[in-house]
């Protein structure tokens, strides 16, 4: 699912795609999304974008002598598992384009999409940042350092620090597959409790009789894990390329996997968290690992597998029943996916529920690497007149 990487790839490539481009007429939601409508309707206007840990903000220009005279409007995005922005020509919309901005009818029209297949994703108008979110891992690096430390006492960090990095209000852009990989740079159990982690920072000072060079290099030599929280996105957005999203080419999604050293590489373990994540590491897991969970290590693909190994594997996308079948078992008809309902920021706001004790529930559909995501579209289109969008 996309990270803060990945939103801060999206808002470049919003800016990048849109530098330019004049905006016209309405906002098109599609009926299906459960989103806000967005209110908004310029005779011309430009759109740009900011990132900031795992949200993007779009800001709607109206240019000077746009009618009707309006002050701009801003929406910030949320991109849950499978959410991105596309710009496609105006008459072929990607299937699953939630929301749509069109540009004026001068040229070729083209329209600039939020394309979210399985719709967890969320916008809301206003433009403010969602309470409680801390720092940016990638943009307010000091700041985010300064949060964390000065919050030691708070109770997310009595839990396991791989639980903790993924608490919105201390580590704003981190997701399952940054913890994963900067847990495995310092070599840190992933069970290991937060608090006595995060405290040994607080101790660390380097020797006042060095140069600002030499402290510059003590830092890149042996960064911490705060500092690893800040450069290690980097790199994914180094990378390059869109790196998101179902349209993504191999050659981003290559690149990527070539990235991984931790995060679904055969030879890592893997343990599910108390919320239902799945964390990848190598070696022993630490003293809070859940009790009764069974570590599986993923093999090489040239390797033979059996049952109990393909259960850490991600599964394939979930293929809803047929009407057939529904009709069968006495099923109403699904015709459109649930979300989540407004989740704690002290977990991944974007990971899917976890399911009740005692309850069954499928489990929702995962792609293996979240970047790019690999999820297929289960039906093309759920909305007439041939529109694209589900």
């Amino acid at each position: 699912m996309p990270e803060g990487p990945e939103l801060h790839l999206a808002s470049h490539f919003v800016n990048e795609e849109c530098r330019g481009l004049v905006f016209s007429g309405c906002v098109e939601k599609s009926p299906v999304s459960r989103n806000p409508e967005v209110p908004f309707e310029s005779s011309a206007y430009h759109i740009s974008a900011l990132a900031r840990g795992k949200e993007l903000r779009l800001t709607l220009s109206p240019l000077p002598g746009a009618q009707p005279p309006r002050e701009p409007l801003a929406l910030v995005f949320r991109f849950g598992m499978t959410g991105s922005f596309q710009l496609a020509p105006s008459d072929v919309l990607p299937p699953h384009a939630h929301l749509r901005f069109y540009t004026a009818p001068s040229g070729p029209r083209l329209a600039l999409c939020f394309v979210d297949i399985r719709r967890f994703g969320h916008w809301e108008l206003g433009g403010e940042w969602q309470p409680g979110r801390g720092p940016c891992v990638l943009l307010e690096y000091e700041q985010f350092r300064e949060n964390v430390l000065r919050n030691l006492a708070d109770k997310a960090f009595d839990r396991p620090i791989c639980e903790a990095l993924l608490d919105q209000r201390f580590f704003n852009g981190i997701g399952n597959y940054l913890r994963a990989e900067i847990l495995h740079r310092l070599r840190i159990p992933p069970f290991e409790k937060a608090r006595t982690v995060l405290e040994a920072l607080q101790q660390r000072r380097l020797s006042p009789e060095l140069t600002l060079s030499q402290k510059i290099k003590a830092k890149l030599q042996n960064p911490d894990l705060l500092e690893l929280c800040h450069s290690v996105p980097k790199e994914v957005v180094q990378l390059g390329g869109k790196g998101y999203g179902p349209e993504s080419g191999e050659e981003d999604f290559a690149a990527f996997r070539a990235w991984l050293r931790c995060y679904g590489m055969p030879g890592m373990s893997s343990l599910r968290d108390r919320n239902g994540r799945t964390i990848w590491f190598q070696g022993d897991p630490g003293p809070l690992a859940p009790k009764g969970g069974k570590s599986r290590k993923k093999k090489s693909k040239g390797a033979r597998q059996g049952p109990e190994d393909r259960v850490e594997d991600p599964p394939p996308p979930n293929k809803s029943p047929s009407k057939t079948r529904r009709a069968r078992r006495g099923l109403p008809e699904q015709t459109t996916a649930q979300q989540p309902k407004g989740p704690s920021l002290q977990q991944d706001p974007e990971a899917p529920p976890v399911p009740e004790k005692g309850k069954r529930r499928r489990r929702p559909a995962t792609s293996g690497h979240h970047r790019p995501q690999k999820v297929k579209a289960d039906t093309p289109s759920l909305e007439p007149e041939g529109t694209s969008a589900s």
